[in-house]
């Protein structure tokens, strides 16, 4: 039937013949037979030309018909995959799993038939009876003893898309050797008949509320400025779950901390998987929080909190001297939230020398600098939480762990969830809010201290998109060229070093030596420059893009400086980008 499809490739045509004459559904075929009658060969490529590639973090793509598409078939390889690696790894039996999903259209499909699979596999399924956040879900696998479990989402990506997220026994993302164990599994699954939808509902039990209630209990205990949440109980918050799961619990445990002003920002309060009100439900988007923004206005409040759809992202806003509402980016909140945490732990008396925080080699080295300043360790990990949560776990019993973050607006305060939680982060950035105030000083202007005290640092993300397979290629091809030629000069400044991390090699460019690199192989190249300036390019593992992360810093000698020293610091980034021919 696809011989007339002239520029489709012999092995995109097997797929579509597969599907046509496989034990698929009616709807899926009559999708593929309209396809065909139209044309649409661009549209069958896109959807046949591979399988859609099981990562290390699991699935994530366009939802629709087709191998390189999630649907119920690629979420039934998937999970009969990582079914089957759980039964070798755990021969004895006793597997149990747990599973959320959040408020994308299809997610409580996708949900069920992800129970359905484990169950029908001899595997316990414990299931929350409606969508909520990722965190909780890190913290159900931990609580319940399960050995894996799984979340449906897509995180902040556009309504299109949606997701399969897998986790291990510790309740994070799948390191190795099970993430590259897991994905050879999958790829062994190459028909229907291999995956096994008929689900025992006798091994499917929802999820009890007082989990999340323990939850909150667990978040509470690691509170530490309690006395200052009771004097600035009205602290004015908005809050915003933009259409996710954020509306199932956030406010709860704002209400648990002490805040009592809390305004949810109506338009948005009810999940809904189309995200009517927004184009990209993605808090680091400006354009996500305009409503948010406008309440703020309108109720001169003091913080504002926008959290994605599975609620382990959260954005912010703060007032600037002139009453002005300012959206702060990853690096700015992330880098708060770290002087925070170590000053309130410091005047708690609690540092000890035994405390570690965790970043990621994109995110901000202000961090690093804050850290060094409080006699804290601070080390830098891959981009991706799992490797926060693997540091996490191997000091267990060693070092207590204080916090971690990302430039990507994820956060993690105490260790007992082991991935990003925009749910405690919300709480936390509420009392770091009311510990500011409650010293007469704002947010905003503990921003500036921090800058004056350690160094302006200011970074810049500069995301690429290339769709499609022709996309991937071209990639490729940019992240080749950069290796093969790297620039001499970023923004002026020489280069001094070129960090590999795909061959994990850093070489000094005036000496040549090259040292080791002790991290798992990644494709990320980091250009440092004699001024101190760090541009990395890394292709997104979720999305089709090539990411640039610029950060150039320099002293603020004064709070009054602020914006002319920021301008100066946008000319260095552009100057930048543009030697990268960005």
């Amino acid at each position: 039937m696809t011989d007339h499809l002239s520029k489709l490739d012999q092995a995109t045509k097997e797929n579509i013949n597969s599907w046509l004459t496989g034990e698929y559904d009616s709807d899926t075929k009559a999708w593929i037979n309209d396809a065909i009658a139209r044309g649409a060969e661009d549209e069958l490529s896109d959807s046949f030309y591979k399988n859609l590639e099981f990562g290390t973090g699991g699935l994530r793509g366009l939802m629709g018909v087709g191998t390189n598409k999630m649907n119920k078939y690629s979420l039934g390889m998937a999970t009969q995959g990582l079914a089957n690696y759980l039964i070798h790894i755990y021969p004895e039996g006793n597997i149990s799993v747990a599973i959320a999903h959040d408020s994308r259209n299809q997610s409580d499909f996708f949900a069920q038939i992800t129970a359905d699979v484990f169950s029908a596999n001899g595997i316990k399924v414990f299931f929350f009876k409606a969508l909520r956040p990722t965190p909780l879900l890190s913290y159900a696998i931990r609580k319940l003893n399960c050995k894996s479990g799984v979340v449906i989402t897509a995180s902040h990506n556009p309504k299109e898309y949606n997701g399969y997220k897998a986790y291990w026994n510790d309740g994070a993302q799948m390191i190795a050797p099970h993430d590259k164990n897991v994905i050879t599994e999958v790829s062994k699954i190459k028909s229907l008949s291999q995956i096994k939808f008929q689900a025992n509902s006798a091994l499917i039990e929802t999820i009890s509320d007082d989990l999340e209630n323990d939850y909150i209990n667990k978040c509470l205990s690691l509170s530490i400025s309690q006395e200052a949440i009771k004097r600035q109980e009205n602290l004015k918050i908005v809050f915003t779950p933009i259409h996710g799961t954020g509306i199932t619990i956030v406010p709860q445990l704002l209400s648990a901390f002490g805040f009592k002003n809390v305004h949810i920002v109506k338009e948005q309060e009810i999940p809904n998987g189309n995200f009517p009100t927004v184009v990209y439900p993605n808090p680091e988007e400006a354009e996500a929080l305009s409503m948010a923004l406008k309440k703020a206005k309108e109720i001169d409040a003091d913080l504002l909190l926008g959290t994605d759809p599975d609620a382990d992202r959260v954005g912010i806003a703060i007032k600037n001297p002139n009453g002005e509402f300012e959206l702060l980016n990853g690096n700015q909140t992330g880098s708060l939230l770290f002087y925070y945490m170590l000053e309130a732990w410091k005047k708690a008396g609690k540092l000890n020398g035994k405390q570690f925080l965790v970043k990621t080699i994109v995110t901000t080295d202000l961090i690093n600098k804050i850290a060094e300043a409080y006699q804290v360790r601070c080390d830098d990990v891959l981009t991706g939480f799992k490797y926060i949560a693997g540091l996490i776990k191997e000091n267990e019993g060693k070092l207590t762990f204080i916090c971690g973050g990302e430039e990507s607006y994820g956060y993690l305060v105490g260790d007992f969830v082991r991935d990003k939680d925009a749910v405690s982060a919300c709480a936390f950035i509420a009392e770091m809010t009311a510990f500011a105030k409650d010293q007469g000083s704002s947010l905003y202007d503990w921003m500036l201290e921090m800058y004056v005290k350690y160094g302006y640092y200011k970074e810049k993300l500069i995301s690429v998109t290339k769709t499609g397979k022709t996309g991937q290629e071209q990639i490729k091809q940019m992240m080749s060229d950069l290796r093969q030629n790297p620039p001499k000069t970023l923004g002026g400044s020489p280069l001094v070093a070129l960090l590999d991390y795909q061959n994990q090699v850093k070489t000094d460019i005036l000496s040549g030596l090259k040292t080791p690199i002790n991290l798992p192989k990644s494709d990320v190249l980091q250009f440092e420059t004699k001024d101190g300036s760090k541009i990395s390019a890394r292709p997104s593992g979720t999305e089709p893009k090539i990411k640039f992360y610029c950060s150039v810093n320099t002293p603020l000698l004064s709070k009054d400086l602020f914006a002319s020293t920021g301008a100066i610091l946008d000319q260095k980034i552009a100057s930048c980008m543009k030697d990268l021919g960005i």
